[in-house]
């Protein structure tokens, strides 16, 4: 690709692809997303996802391309180890995961859900362990240990998943690890930012650190508790780390995990790294699981917003008129069709302009002179005023027909 920041369906800064500025990159050949929607994403306030709800989502996340799908926790309900169990044996090309607590029962219940690998689950700072937990942090690693050697019995790809990671002294942290690693058993070790209060500079440096120490396999885990693990996700990527726990649109207690949208279009766009995701189904599946989880987001949420495409001020209309047919990427950086979006539609309301009116005069066939679009267009800004929102394309032909029949009137 010759100008990978360019193609027919983004447009993004050049200065992403530098020299300069990928030198230090070590991502891995093969990167992961390993989806947690079904499990951190139904820890969000008041979701619930019921059993044959998380057989469709699971479904519809693997024919998205999903690599890896974390279908619960066994111990939560006997409802969700039924759809644990289901997910399971559906035949999916994804590889299906449960999540357990330090506890030998947990794994018992993944290994007679018949998953593939289990997410093994522990705080990592002293103090989440002395004041949340209420344990020791002898007891922590003995559980450690003895959980993940059982999964190991159990024939189980283990995942060593530290809680609190990111506040937790780096020296600290390597030495849990080291020891559950050489005591315990760990196929792949995670690091948490189960806080969101890591910055992408720090977990390069860290991830980088703990790649070369452990010689496993690294994941990261992160929330947006900041707004940043999207960038620490990618951050950790680049330093070395092969898969990136996500869940969809960033569901997820407080203020969410690290949206898989976000994470995979990224990657594609601005990293030039395809991860083989199915980028056109996001609206699709987004606004299914949206649904089944009876969350809203809001219209100008990145990528599934339902605004996200749609142009109200006049002085963009007018930009976008002149460049759509050449230039479509001139006004957004990335095609609707890419992230299954409907295509760009100027909308009427307080904000619109000229361009806006004969962009609907058009839509409409009204040949209108420029004095009678000056008059819907005044019509259109007192109508959002009144209802404070966009108006409905009837509301504009209410307009219209009131302006062109003043003006036959007249003649």
């Amino acid at each position: 690709m010759q100008h990978p920041w360019k193609t027919k369906k983004w447009f993004v800064s050049p200065w992403c692809y530098l020299p300069e500025v990928t030198k230090n990159f070590k991502f891995p050949k093969k990167i992961k997303i390993h989806d947690v929607t079904l499990r951190d994403g139904e820890q969000q306030t008041s979701v619930v996802f019921r059993p044959e709800e998380k057989v469709e989502i699971a479904k519809k996340l693997d024919a998205m391309g999903v690599h890896r799908i974390e279908a619960g926790m066994p111990a939560v309900s006997p409802q969700d180890r039924a759809a644990i169990c289901e997910i399971a044996n559906l035949g999916l090309k994804a590889e299906i995961f449960s999540f357990s607590r330090c506890l030998i029962q947990d794994i018992q219940a993944a290994k007679e859900c018949g998953v593939k690998g289990v997410i093994v689950e522990i705080p990592s700072s002293d103090h989440i362990i002395k004041n949340a937990y209420g344990w020791t942090v002898d007891r922590a690693m003995k559980s450690s240990i003895e959980a993940t050697l059982a999964a190991k019995e159990a024939g189980l790809y283990t995942v060593f998943f530290t809680i609190d990671s990111t506040r937790t002294e780096i020296e600290r942290l390597l030495e849990i690890a080291e020891t559950v690693a050489s005591e315990g058993h760990m196929d792949a070790y995670t690091i948490a930012d189960s806080f969101g209060g890591c910055t992408p500079e720090a977990i390069y440096h860290v991830v980088k650190k703990v790649v070369k120490r452990l010689k496993k396999p690294v994941e990261i885990h992160c929330h947006m508790d900041f707004s940043l693990g999207v960038a620490n996700t990618i951050s950790a990527l680049a330093a070395g780390a092969s898969v990136a726990q996500v869940t969809m649109t960033g569901l997820g207690e407080r203020a969410g995990n690290v949206p898989l949208e976000d994470t995979v279009l990224a990657l594609k766009c601005q990293y030039g790294i395809d991860l083989g995701i199915k980028t056109e189904m996001f609206c699709d599946v987004s606004r299914f699981i949206l649904e089944k989880a009876k969350v809203t987001i809001p219209g100008n949420r990145p990528i599934v917003g339902d605004m996200v495409y749609q142009i109200e001020s006049g002085i963009v209309a007018g930009f976008f008129r002149k460049a759509r047919e050449h230039h479509p990427l001139e006004y957004v950086p990335f095609a609707a069709d890419l992230v299954g979006q409907k295509p760009v539609g100027i909308v009427l309301g307080k904000n619109s302009g000229m361009p806006s009116m004969q962009e609907w005069c058009e839509k409409l066939s009204v040949d209108a002179s420029e004095e009678q679009m000056m008059e819907m267009l005044r019509l259109t800004k007192e109508k959002s005023f009144e209802k404070k929102d966009l108006l409905t394309e009837d509301e504009f032909k209410t307009i219209v027909d009131r302006v062109m029949n003043r003006a036959a009137a007249a003649s």
